[in-house]
């Protein structure tokens, strides 16, 4: 597979660098300058060093808070922006600004002068994938597979009444089932509860809403969870590995002739290359939302894309279900307000998710402080001047490697915490969002980017948001449930997850109980 890399500073402009490199000389200018975090500090006690390598690539959250351990006392600037730079190399800022988070998305594009998605994340992405991508390809290309692709997924297409229709008696059965499939474990145990990890049933039901629901395909509960959902999940986890492991960029094919574990994996691209052939193959069949896919792309443009979305339904939404209802099994009072919205609530529509205020509120506040994209990354194509909307300045020279540390600019007391919002802000609180409501604060001033932001936003959003409000509101509906385990803390590789795979204590409501066929749930 031919992985085009970026545009590259010349060879002359690095080592004219390494002067300045070797004498510590800060590369960045303007009045935001970062501060520099040291390759090697034995006596530091921060979580690990300050890159990935294979003894610490599953722990990506530790790398970036190791960018910022102790900084507090480096100034207002240098406090949220640091960076690293080796002689010979271009340097790493990492940012968790939220106005320089910001502005960088907003001038990221295929523009001359403005910033690429940095590739270097993502190489194991695009070895599974694809290299033409709307996540991994720059520049014409994906300007192209961004048309292409946003039509299906755009709000207007998914809220239509006639499609929304569709979707939500799809998604109405396929959520009737799981549940169903619930309740009767609870009879055949005679137990009142049932202490589960709902990870496993989140992930197929977020694959099956995209197969059966929005592609139009046929596959069964069993068959998504024994034989696609296993196979994706170890080709994510793979994915991961091969991004810090594979630096010769070797495929699997070559690489499995010497590995039991690669001929395993190779195993499981080929079903994820059938589960994409069979989503393909309802194109010509005119299901689901193919429908609105208005376009004569040949099927080989498609198929990339496919399979990020197919990756995503089990990545993206995955986290943001399973984190929603992880906070929620940590919060009774505010699942039983949320229970008060959704108990009554008939149909699914994007008008009667709009009145349940407070979900709504639940799900902002889980894309604030557990979102599943927690950094992102980005690459300056030249040297940038980048201004942030109360005037500072950053100059970034070409070649740096950009991460937007989402996470932790998101869990800041300076962005979020009580002077910002009235809350702590490395605490679950929905009223935060309510309160910012009734203060009329701008959106625009109170970003957690749990999408992205910018031309660059992710295309699935809006499907996203939809079908996780799906999923938590029947959830919430039809479950008393409470966290099986008192902490709450996260693992993280393509996304973010919560470590005990969301493992909760679940009873069935008393008005539930002999409800769960009826046709308002």
């Amino acid at each position: 597979m031919d992985l085009q890399p970026p545009p590259q500073p010349s060879r002359r402009g690095r080592l004219s660098r390494i002067p300045g490199q070797l004498l510590g000389k800060n590369p960045f200018g303007g009045d935001c300058l970062p501060t520099r975090v040291r390759l090697f500090a034995p006596t530091s006690k921060r979580p690990t060093l300050p890159f990935p390598h294979p003894w610490n690539y599953e722990r990506p959250i530790g790398i970036l808070e190791t960018y910022f351990w102790n900084s507090d006392s480096d100034g207002p600037s240098g406090k949220h922006n640091r960076y690293l730079e080796l002689p010979g190399l271009d340097p790493v800022l990492v940012t968790r600004d939220p106005a320089i988070i910001r502005a960088i998305l907003t001038a990221t594009g295929d523009r001359e002068g403005q910033f690429d998605r940095d590739t270097l994340p993502s190489t194991g992405i695009a070895r599974a994938t694809g290299p033409d991508t709307l996540l991994f390809s720059n520049g014409p290309t994906w300007r192209r597979q961004r048309k292409v692709s946003a039509s299906p997924f755009g709000k207007t297409t998914l809220f239509q009444p006639e499609r929304f229709h569709e979707f939500a008696e799809t998604f109405r059965k396929t959520v009737h089932h799981r549940l169903d499939a619930l309740q009767q474990r609870l009879s055949r145990e005679q137990a009142t509860e049932l202490e589960l990890p709902i990870e496993p049933e989140i992930k197929t039901v977020m694959l099956e809403l995209l197969t059966n629901c929005f592609f139009g395909a046929e596959l069964s509960y069993d068959e998504l969870r024994t034989t696609y959902v296993p196979a994706l999940e170890r080709v994510i986890s793979h994915i991961v590995r091969d991004t810090v492991s594979n630096r010769l960029g070797l495929s699997v094919e070559f690489r499995a002739r010497f590995s039991s574990r690669l001929r395993e994996i190779q195993r499981d691209f080929q079903i994820f290359e059938q589960l994409t052939e069979i989503v393909l193959a309802q194109r010509n069949t005119d299901r689901g939302l193919w429908k609105q896919f208005q376009s004569d792309a040949p099927d080989e443009l498609l198929r990339s894309n496919l399979k990020v979305f197919l990756a995503g339904a089990l990545e993206a939404t995955t986290s943001f279900a399973t984190w929603a209802i992880s906070h929620l099994a940590r919060s009774p009072l505010v699942q039983d307000r949320v229970f008060s919205e959704v108990r009554q609530l008939a149909d699914y529509t994007p008008e009667a998710l709009a009145r349940a205020k407070h979900l709504g509120y639940v799900l902002e506040e889980t894309l604030r402080l557990t979102p599943s994209l927690y950094f992102l990354p980005r690459r300056a194509s030249t040297d940038v001047n980048v201004e942030v909307s109360d005037g500072r300045t950053l100059a970034i020279p070409a070649g740096t490697h950009i991460l937007l540390d989402v996470w932790h600019a998101n869990r800041h007391e300076d962005h979020w915490g009580i002077a910002k919002t009235g809350f702590p802000a490395e605490e679950f609180h929905p009223e935060r969002w309510e309160r910012l409501a009734a203060e009329k604060r701008e959106s625009k001033e109170m970003l957690h980017f749990g999408f992205g932001h910018g031309a660059r936003v992710c295309p699935g959003k809006h499907l996203g948001m939809l079908e996780v409000a799906l999923v938590v509101g029947a959830f919430v509906k039809v479950f008393d449930f409470r966290a099986a385990n008192h902490d709450n803390p996260a693992v993280a590789g393509v996304s973010t997850k919560p470590a005990d795979g969301t493992r909760v204590v679940l009873t069935l409501r008393r008005d539930m109980s002999n409800d769960l066929a009826s046709s308002d749930l």
